[in-house]
């Protein structure tokens, strides 16, 4: 057990508890009950599962009723809280379970403190959990509380682009620049300001990972280009979708998404998600005319 495991809040009727490695089977289960909305969280269980908690760098709180481990919560360069709605359990009974582990969750983040950069996760969840934390945490860059959740689990709609393809590590000179703008123009900041190189490296690892997608020009500069930043239980989670601005209007997203759905449900999971800003009309338009369809909505919290 781990230093932290013992460590227990009472809220309603379950008891809230930091988590260690014999937690995690557990833990993933409560992830599967919606693979698609605790993609961001199983990707790190899995991780755990291999490594060890400890040497992951963040934690794993739980809620439980009853001995049942019902909800969860990673902690880390982001918080992530998974907080599923329950099976055979009323709604008003769910709501109430609900409302008591973000209570235990926000308890363990007010006592840790701020770690993270962001909070991330279903809407409810993430929102809800925020409103806990905010009195002792303060200050907030932006709070992006309607972003849609949404799935392809089938063939797209619309032709893929052929020159669509994995990036290879001799392009990471001319990809860096792309995921650079791309990382600014949605967050506001550049990612290589005081990253440590942490930045470069992540560009390199869904390289070599076979996680990164790319069209050049003839020139070898980068038109489009996408990520799987996420991949566990059988879903792969699309991010950093950027298109180059001078060939914006001309098609290359659709195709382009197009693409990477085909090859990604051939080669690497069988469902394709993302989410993105409700407000980013013209990006929603070309996911759904590729074939995606909203199953939730996503929130995040940016500090």
């Amino acid at each position: 057990m781990s230093a932290g495991a013992g460590i227990g809040v009472r809220s309603g009727p379950g008891t809230g508890r930091i988590l260690d490695d014999a937690d995690l089977p557990a833990a993933l289960a409560v992830c599967a009950l919606d693979p698609v909305a605790s993609v961001l969280a199983t990707v790190r269980l899995e991780h755990a599962a291999r490594i060890g908690l400890h040497r992951t760098g963040g934690q794993l709180w739980g809620y439980e009723v009853d001995g049942l481990l019902v909800a969860i919560c990673w902690s880390g360069a982001n918080l992530v809280p998974v907080v599923p709605d329950l099976p055979d359990v009323d709604p008003t009974r769910g709501a109430e379970i609900a409302d008591h582990a973000l209570t235990a969750f926000g308890a363990f983040g007010r006592a840790q403190g701020r770690r993270c950069s962001s909070i991330v996760g279903e809407a409810p969840a993430a929102l809800g959990l925020w409103d806990r934390l905010r009195p002792a945490w303060g200050r907030v860059r932006e709070v992006r509380a309607d972003q849609p959740s949404m799935v392809l689990d089938h063939d797209p709609a619309v032709p893929a682009d052929d020159e669509v393809r994995l990036s290879r590590p001799d392009e990471f000179d001319a990809l860096l620049p792309a995921c650079v703008q791309m990382f600014t123009e949605e967050v506001g900041y550049s990612p290589l300001a005081g990253s440590g190189g942490a930045y470069e490296a992540r560009v390199r690892g869904l390289i070599r990972d076979r996680r990164s997608y790319v069209r050049m020009d003839a020139t070898g500069q980068v038109e489009f280009k996408a990520e799987l930043g996420a991949v566990a239980g059988g879903v792969a989670q699309v991010q950093g979708v950027w298109v180059r601005p001078d060939r914006r209007g001309a098609g290359l997203s659709e195709s382009g998404m197009a693409a990477v759905v085909a090859q990604t449900r051939a080669e690497v999971a069988p469902v394709v998600s993302l989410y993105a800003n409700g407000y980013n009309a013209r990006a929603l338009a070309a996911y759904r005319r590729v074939g995606f369809r909203q199953v939730g909505t996503f929130a995040t919290v940016l500090f």
